[in-house]
């Protein structure tokens, strides 16, 4: 019998949640669990729950015999941890944003080239169909993109969160910010040039995280908006807007990596409006199994290591913008 590919998750944090179960339906097997404090009552009933074992520390995974490591852990601790798994031959499947710099994903992605493991960033909602629908009808619908409207926004009530901390990778653009820059970038490539303003907590840009970010990144022929935040009123506000020279698309909770019920993308295309509905669908899995594919030879990678590097760049350079006041060349 062909043994299941085996995965150790790094922590005990809610999306390890969503990601053991995706595992576990895309046929592999969760085999180890590593957690700061191996001792503590809740790694102990994380572990019960889940029917996972629990190995020790984090190092305890690495030296167990999985074949990949998730590491959810926070954003400070996903450089040292995912690159101490490359080096210890495992493949590695690390949560948004992969690092807190493109100097580091570099660093990943060269670890990940010398091992020859598979380094992948772990944004569930772009295996989901809705996004592939959403990048042909951008490709073949809408003649020449003139501006993208990218939001992701929620209100975040728990003052013990480490997203409200610099020092852990904390603030709005490296937790939900993400996704409006990485969706732009796979409807429209590599932009030009960033630029961006951001409301910060106490400490302002020097000591504190920003609260808010809004930022322009400028392409050839197109403008993109994108909007993020920890402080707005609704429970979660997702929607991307694409206008063309032929024609506009909408979609609501496009960021959405697990969909339970329909969701609605509508193109305008002169007085024409059409709808197209999408049903339950489960990213995470889907992105799984692309990932155990890829550790097994059998498809090339949709997302590469230079891909994760190419994001945190536009990360960077909104950043950078945003304490400096600043327009950031990217090109």
């Amino acid at each position: 019998m062909t043994t299941p590919f085996r995965w150790g998750i790094l922590g005990a944090a809610r999306i390890a949640r969503a990601l053991i179960p995706a595992i576990r339906d895309a046929g592999g097997e969760v085999t180890a669990l590593g957690v700061r404090d191996p001792h503590s009552e809740r790694a102990r009933a994380f572990a019960q729950e889940w029917e996972v074992p629990l190995v020790g520390d984090y190092a305890a995974v690495l030296a167990s015999d999985v074949d990949a490591v998730y590491n959810p852990l926070p954003g400070d601790l996903h450089h040292p941890w995912t690159l101490a798994a490359l080096q210890a031959g495992k493949h590695a499947l690390t949560e948004k944003p992969m690092t807190l710099n493109a100097a580091q994903a570099q660093d990943l992605a060269d670890a990940a080239a010398h091992s020859g493991r598979v380094l992948l960033e772990a944004f569930a909602y772009r295996f989901q169909p809705h996004v592939a629908r959403l990048r042909q009808i951008v490709a073949e619908d809408l003649g020449e993109i003139r501006a993208v409207r990218a939001a992701f926004g929620f209100h975040m009530d728990n003052p013990h969160d480490f997203r409200w901390h610099a020092a852990q990778g904390g603030g709005a653009l490296y937790d939900v910010g993400t996704y409006p820059v990485n969706l732009t970038r796979l409807l429209l490539g590599e932009p030009l040039s960033a630029q961006a303003a951001a409301r910060w907590t106490e400490g302002g840009p020097a000591a504190g995280v920003d609260v808010a970010l809004s930022g322009v990144l400028t392409y050839p022929s197109a403008l993109v908006s994108l909007d993020c935040a920890f402080d707005w009123t609704d429970p979660s506000t997702q929607a991307v807007t694409v206008v063309g020279t032929r024609g506009t698309l909408h979609m609501e909770g496009v960021f959405h990596s697990h969909t339970q019920g329909p969701q609605t993308l509508r193109l305008t295309v002169g007085e024409q409006v059409r709808e197209e509905v999408f049903g339950a669908s489960n990213g995470y899995a889907h992105m799984v199994r692309h990932f155990m594919a890829l550790a097994a030879g059998q498809t090339p990678a949709l997302y590469p290591p230079a891909d994760a590097v190419a994001q945190a760049r536009v990360l960077d350079a909104l950043y950078a913008s945003a304490r400096s006041g600043r327009v950031q060349p990217l090109a």
